[in-house]
């Protein structure tokens, strides 16, 4: 039984992906709640049956207190056969009805729209790109990923639990007094507009103090998740207090934010109290008085006396409800401000896989400056041919990494473009383009997995062996094998950590060359490859690198002049212009910028003079 209303709703079903999702609240709920519509529909109508059936046991114990006043045996015979219906209702009838309300609501939509939301809300967040994320705290997109889903079932919980039900309950409510007097009505309705007004002023002032509190939440969340991913650093500047005072001005903004959410809540259970004792006087108090006057039976007090006690014990839970639900829908729309945001960087309509036959790639008027107005790469010339090896060299800024970010596609160019076989970049698809470059850069970052898995990304498929012999050529095997992490897990199935924290700098390069090696893409880039490694394993390293590169078209960067010495051609950009290109030997006798960056090299280093 559960496991057919627990899959009722697939949240990994197939569905039409978004660049620009709704920007509005209401909209985004719909937008996710599509997979549910019927299941809603019904959860809506259960609801509305289940207040039905409690303002109907309501009535009928005041028909029995009636009929009570008469002979047992007359009353038997001429309501027996009602009673006993009555009696298999409320056994079998009644907790059916709310036995399906509740298996809607808890196997049904609360884990499978919260589901739905997160598995969505990640997909679209990987969709988005590298410059989209450098902008924002890992903790805070993975915390507003965590939490909005969550608080959207809630959300949509409250409405068919709660929501509902009120409404069937307030309209059931007047309908049973009407009948029992009309002017018992007069009571109940200037407290059901009393008590929506309290709603109206609770509900405008919590969402925003929901959401500001929210925010502040994940603006705490993304401050300490910085200081415990730069770890190493705080430790090594002894800044332990610093992080400390950093994190406790965010904690101390998010504790006056639910200080003042609290404020709120305090104020609308204080008037609560105050107009459920008006209910309980005015309709009790009123309906004594028509009893006292014959204008009203026993039961009729009965009924009356039941129904507003149980609206006094309702409204609380219902008023609680209804700020969880808006509370909840500030939450969302803080979420939204990470989940909701808009693919800014897409592959273009029509793009096509990127089909490498040879490898030519050339950057044509390539500018970019990341938005600024100066800076950056202004109007790059560079053609390099099938196969050839280019080495990039120049100070720091002047735009090496910023080439190799747009070729990858990581930003799109502000102005030129650069085409890979006859075929504009942003025109092929973006994951075509990644699948046919290999790159090893300075800033190895590892997934906090096996190391069998992170060599497996460069090429899912490849068997044992292959793996085995990338590690090999990578020099990274002999201290592979020797790994093991704390729950056992030893060689190529040891985690290495987040990021990669429990191997070394060389050791996580290692690792980060042999994936490469694994991949085999026809164009290898190289951003300081080698710069974590000792002399001894980096003269071992190069003699694999430049094997790899056999066949290949590589673009690499270096700091370290010898180590691309050996290139077919050297570019040197200075300031975002290519100023000298030409081999090694070439451009150390024109003693031009090239020449001086060699002659400032101290250890092997490019200085800044």
């Amino acid at each position: 039984m559960f496991r057919f209303f627990e899959t009722l709703v697939d949240p990994y079903g197939p569905y039409r992906q978004k660049d620009h999702p709704p920007q509005t609240l209401w909209r985004f709920m719909w937008e996710y709640s599509r997979p549910f519509k019927r299941v809603f529909s019904l959860a809506a109508l259960l609801s509305v049956l289940v207040a039905g059936v409690e303002i109907a046991l309501i009535y009928y114990m005041g028909w029995i207190v009636d009929i009570l006043q008469g002979d047992p045996a007359q009353v038997w015979a001429e309501h027996g056969t009602v009673l006993i219906a009555l009696a298999l209702f409320i056994l079998f009838l009644r907790p059916a009805i709310q036995g399906l309300d509740v298996l809607l609501l808890n196997n049904t939509i609360l884990p499978n729209f919260g589901t739905l939301i997160r598995w969505r809300a990640h997909a679209h967040v990987l969709r988005q790109s590298v410059g989209w994320f450098e902008n924002d705290f890992a903790g805070r997109i993975a915390n507003r990923i965590m939490q909005t889903p969550p608080a959207a079932g809630e959300a949509v919980f409250q409405v068919f639990d709660a929501v509902t039900f009120a409404l069937a309950y307030a309209a059931g409510a007047v309908i049973v007094l009407g009948q029992a007097d009309p002017r018992l009505m007069v009571p109940l309705l200037a407290w059901l507009v009393a008590y929506g007004w309290l709603m109206r002023w609770a509900i405008v002032r919590v969402a925003p103090a929901s959401q500001a509190a929210a925010d502040a939440r994940s603006a705490v969340t993304g401050r300490v998740v910085d200081s415990y991913t730069n770890i190493h650093s705080v430790k090594m500047f002894a800044r332990h207090d610093r992080e400390l005072a950093f994190a406790q001005e965010a904690i101390e903004d998010a504790r006056r934010t639910i200080q003042a959410e609290m404020r709120l809540y305090t104020t609308m259970d204080f008037g609560l109290v105050m107009l459920n004792g008006v209910l309980i006087v005015g309709v009790v108090g009123w309906a004594l008085w028509l009893w006292m006057q014959g204008q009203a039976s026993v039961g009729a007090v009965a009924a009356a006396t039941a129904l507003t006690l149980r609206l006094n014990a309702m409204t609380g839970w219902i008023m609680w409800a209804l700020t969880t639900l808006f509370r909840q829908l500030g939450v969302v729309a803080e979420g939204m401000e990470t989940i909701a945001q808009p693919i800014t960087l897409t592959d273009a309509p029509g793009a096509r896989p990127l089909q490498v036959t040879r490898g030519e790639i050339v950057f044509d008027r390539l500018c970019h400056a990341y938005g600024r107005e100066s800076g950056g790469l202004e109007g790059v010339d560079l053609t390099v041919a099938a196969g050839e090896k280019v080495g990039l060299v120049g100070r720091s800024g002047a735009g090496k990494s910023t080439m190799m970010k747009l070729l990858l596609r990581f930003y799109a160019a502000e102005g030129g473009r650069i085409v890979i076989d006859g075929q504009d970049i942003a025109q092929v698809t973006q994951d075509s383009l990644r699948r046919q470059v290999g790159m090893v850069s300075q800033d190895t970052a590892l997934l906090h997995r096996s190391v069998r898995d992170n060599l497996l990304y460069g090429r899912p498929g490849a068997e044992e062996a292959d793996l085995v012999h990338a590690a090999e050529q990578a020099q990274a095997l002999e201290f592979i094998q020797d790994l093991e992490d704390p729950q056992g897990r030893r060689g190529f199935d040891a985690h290495v950590g987040e990021r990669g924290v429990k191997l070394s700098g060389g050791q996580r390069q290692r690792v980060a060359l042999a994936r490469v090696i694994l991949k085999d893409a026809p164009i290898l880039l190289l951003d300081e490859a080698t710069s974590a490694l000792d002399s001894e394993v980096e003269a071992a390293v190069q003699d694999t690198l430049y094997g790899m590169m056999e066949g290949k078209t590589v673009i690499a960067i270096a700091h370290r002049l010898s180590t691309i010495a050996r290139m077919d051609r050297i570019v040197v950009l200075d300031e975002g212009r290519i100023v000298e290109q030409g081999r090694h030997a070439d451009l150390l006798g024109q003693g031009g910028l090239y020449a001086t960056l060699w002659a400032h090299q101290s250890g092997g280093f490019l200085g800044e003079g």
